[in-house]
């Protein structure tokens, strides 16, 4: 019987932008406007994943992937799994 094993992930770069509502411009400019878009009635953007459309709001961090797909991810997932790093650094 096969055990399991320990795993670690492995560390990428990624880029990241939070949304706003001052930055809905710079937003869409980061992941493209088709086939996402701004609903301006709700302040919310809905984005196409992987995985489907998912709404981004205020606070939301958008996530750049190593496949140049795009995700959604909550403020305080964000912090907790993120650290900024200084351009100079970053390949």
């Amino acid at each position: 019987m096969k055990k399991p094993g320990l795993y670690r992930k492995k560390p990428i770069t990624i880029q990241a932008l939070q949304f706003d509502i001052e930055n809905v411009s710079d937003m869409l400019n980061f992941i493209g406007e088709f086939p996402h878009k701004y609903v301006h009635d709700e302040g919310i953007i809905i984005i196409h994943t992987l995985e489907g459309e998912h709404n981004v709001r205020h606070g939301d961090y958008v996530i750049k992937g190593i496949y140049d797909e795009f995700y959604p991810v909550k403020p305080d997932i964000f912090v907790d799994s993120y650290e900024r790093i200084e351009l100079d650094t970053f390949a």
